[in-house]
Parts: C-alpha cells; structure tokens; sequence
C-alpha cells in the first residue's frame, strides 16, 4: 500500500481499533467513544477486512488481541499520536499557570528514590499541574511509550519503539547494600556466602550480578525476589541478607542509619539511567519543559545523546 491509497482508509476506523486494544470490549469502547454498540460491532467487522485478521478473540467477558493485532498497534499509536500533533493548534506554555496533566512512566528505583525531590521541585515551579505516574520497568516502557498511555520515561532502557527517542541522565555505581552489624566490608567470597536478596520486576532470581559472577567463575545465592524497592529496606534490616542496588537508590536506603552500604566486590559497569520520550511529543512545549526539568532534576551534568534511528 503507497499512500494514495490512504483516501480509502477511513479514519475513524483506527480510532475504533485503538479503543478496543484499550478497552479490550466492544462495550467499553462503545462507551469511550460515545457511540452505540452496534456501531463499534460494525466498525469491527470492517477492521478485520480491512486487515484481513480477525484482530480479537473472545476471552471470557473481554477479547484479546491476535499477534497482528498487536503489532498493528505498535505502528498505528505512535502515527495516530503525530497525525494529532501535526493539527493540533500550537498552546503556549506557563508553567505557573497550567494545570496540565502529564503522564510518566518510571522504574521502580526511581519513583522509590527520585520521584519525591523531583516532585517537590516540579511543583514549587507549576503548582497547578498533575502528575500521573505509570510503574515502568525495562519490559514495560516499549509498550506504555508506544501506545501514548505515557509520552516520557525514566529509567534503565533496553528496545524502543522505532520513534522513540533516548537520553541519558546519568550514569551511576551499583553498590552492596547491607542491614548486619558486622564489622568491615564484604570481600568477594563473603559477599557469594551470603544470602541475597534482588528486586526482580520480571519475578526471576536472576540479575545482572550473576552474569558478572558468572564471568569470573563464581555465584551467589539469591534467596528473596521482590517486586519493589518500598519493602527492600525492612526486609534487609537486621539479617544477615545483602542486596546490590543503584547507588542513588542506597542513598535514600541508608538515610535512616538501619542500613550501610559498601563498594561491591565484584566489578560491574556502571548504571545508566535514561530519560526515554517519542518524536510526536518533540515540539510540544509543555512536554520541552517537563523533559527540561527532569533532566536538570535528575542529570548528573555529564548527560549524552544515545545514538538511536530518531536522534
């Protein structure tokens, strides 16, 4: 298909098909898009000729959609996203003033150490506007970035979309976290003795540590997962468990003076942390600021452009 064959597409169609990837119901969508269910029936039926997919399979009282359908989505919400920046009129920004809502997609060791100070700052800047955080981990940030439900992220960053863009805030040392009262630190055979605990947002037993044990010929012995960093602290406390972390995340951790934390005897590269938005959202001023206040907030002033297709 070229582009002149776009004049038979009817617009409101992908509209319809982009409500029902969210709603994942025809009812839902109906609802969402203010129109009667029958009408969003119909627009379905036109969708999966027009693809020549079936795109959704009932699943109990919702429907998931086919690998097509998914993927269709990936494409046509960063498009859909441009087609409405590109006619949308230009609004001036105030921060002072607005009372915009913006939507951020965060790793865990952020929103648990970097979000409150950014917050605080943010707001005495624009006390009028709302932020609406979205948990985000590695896995995550693609999909949220890709179908709009977030327009910037912070955190570790593996694939992107196509049109997303990337840059790094700072680049930061893990460091071994530990609640015991043992005197000195950690040597390298201490630290594989012991037990360990990781925060896992994919719920495995496995982190990068691993491989650089692995790489030297040793192991430790992970005996707790947990999703977050909320719990991590009082979980450490008084035990004999370590953890590795971000160092910006140990800083928060040890605040309380329950908990230390030492160079990690094995060597590993540093930590990047990257701030992660599309191109759709490049122009648009509010999100310039919002963009420009994360990176003064959170860059550790030796931030760099990532070589990526949009940069």
């Amino acid at each position: 298909m070229n582009r002149s064959d776009l004049r038979h597409i009817n617009l409101n169609l992908l509209l319809i098909f982009e409500a029902l990837m969210k709603a994942r119901s025809v009812s839902l969508a109906a609802e969402r898009m203010y129109l009667g269910q029958p009408a969003v029936s119909s627009a379905l039926g036109r969708l999966r000729l027009l693809f020549n997919d079936p795109l959704f399979q009932r699943s109990g009282r919702f429907m998931e959609p086919t690998p097509r359908a998914q993927e269709i989505a990936l494409l046509l919400g960063p498009a859909l996203e441009s087609i409405a920046m590109a006619v949308k009129r230009p609004e001036a920004f105030d921060a002072a003033t607005s009372d915009r809502v913006f939507r951020i997609g965060l790793n865990d060791d952020v929103e648990f150490a970097l979000l409150p100070s950014m917050l605080k700052r943010i707001r005495a800047e624009a006390p009028g506007v709302s932020l609406v955080v979205r948990r985000a981990s590695y896995l995550q940030m693609p999909r949220l970035l890709a179908s709009g439900e977030v327009t910037v992220g912070v955190g570790f960053t593996t694939e992107l979309p196509a049109n997303a863009k990337r840059r790094t805030l700072l680049s930061t040392r893990i460091v071994l976290l530990r609640g015991d009262d043992v005197p000195g630190d950690l040597s390298l055979d201490d630290f594989c003795q012991r037990p360990h605990a990781l925060v896992s947002f994919g719920g495995g037993t496995v982190g990068f540590v691993d491989e650089a044990l692995r790489l030297i010929g040793r192991q430790r012995r992970v005996v707790l997962a947990v999703p977050h960093f909320n719990s991590l602290g009082a979980l450490l406390e008084d035990t004999d468990l370590v953890a590795a972390v971000p160092e910006y995340a140990a800083d928060v951790l040890t605040a309380s003076g329950r908990l230390r934390s030492q160079p990690l005897p094995v060597q590993l590269a540093d930590f990047p942390l990257h701030m992660v938005w599309t191109t759709a959202k490049d122009n648009d001023e509010s999100e310039r600021w919002l963009r420009s206040r994360i990176g003064l907030f959170l860059s550790d002033g030796s931030s760099t452009r990532v070589s990526d297709p949009c940069s």
